[in-house]
């Protein structure tokens, strides 16, 4: 029961990051554009194996450190603060009708294959897989994530063992491949899968729970 706890609070956490505007969702719109539906899960395979490789070495590097009551405690203090900060600004941000998921001209426009098509951040031609690795590590917020909301999950997740482990790995990134699929899809598809509206409401929903849930990690594992 606490794997699928984890598993599946990883996999709405994960949205929180993944649908949020930035580079990597430009390059996807960008490269689906050019490539088709393809480019989405390629774009995430290339994140998902830098993600693997950082999670592995914050555990390998910090088992010690994590281990202490201590830590854990700065941990979810931290982790918790910025997870409350975040859900609230998602939440309030799709309330105020500011965050809009701009996918591009409709497909076979004379605009979708100009300029405005060619994403920032990538070069073309470049592979989407090494695009996903390349852009992620130029992200700050990827880097500021995962010394937060990342770092609490792994520390919570590593008290399982490696089955613990596996199942924050696996939701965090099937969030990542369910997005990226979507967008790819809706750009491809002529954007006929996804409007402003819904958007707007999935963000406002991950928002709310971003905010329960930092506040569980700062009250009950911070504090308690």
């Amino acid at each position: 029961m606490e794997l699928w706890t984890i598993f599946w609070t990883a996999l709405v956490v994960g949205f929180s990051g993944a649908m949020m505007p930035g580079p990597l969702l430009t390059v996807t719109i960008g490269e689906s554009v050019r490539r088709g539906f393809a480019a989405g899960p390629l774009i995430v395979l290339g994140h998902a194996i830098l993600e693997i490789l950082l999670v592995v070495l914050l555990v390998l590097g910090l088992a010690q450190f994590l281990a202490s009551e201590r830590v854990n405690t700065i941990i979810a203090l931290v982790g918790g603060a910025f997870m409350v900060y975040m859900g609230w600004s998602m939440a309030r941000d799709a309330w105020q009708g500011r965050v809009s998921l701009d996918l591009g001209p409709p497909r076979g426009s004379n605009t979708s294959r100009g300029k405005s098509a060619v994403s920032k951040g990538a070069r073309p031609g470049m592979h989407p897989v090494t695009a996903g690795i390349l852009v992620s590590l130029s992200n700050p917020y990827f880097t500021f994530w995962w010394a937060t909301v990342g770092l609490a999950f792994i520390s919570t997740s590593v008290a399982f063992g490696t089955a613990g482990l596996a199942a924050f790995t696996t939701g965090h990134l099937l969030s990542d491949l369910i997005w990226y699929s979507l967008v790819s899809g809706a750009v491809a598809g002529g954007r006929r899968f996804m409007n402003q509206q819904v958007y707007r409401g999935i963000i406002a929903v991950c928002g709310v729970f971003l905010v329960g849930l930092g506040a569980y990690f700062f009250i009950i594992r911070g504090i308690a």
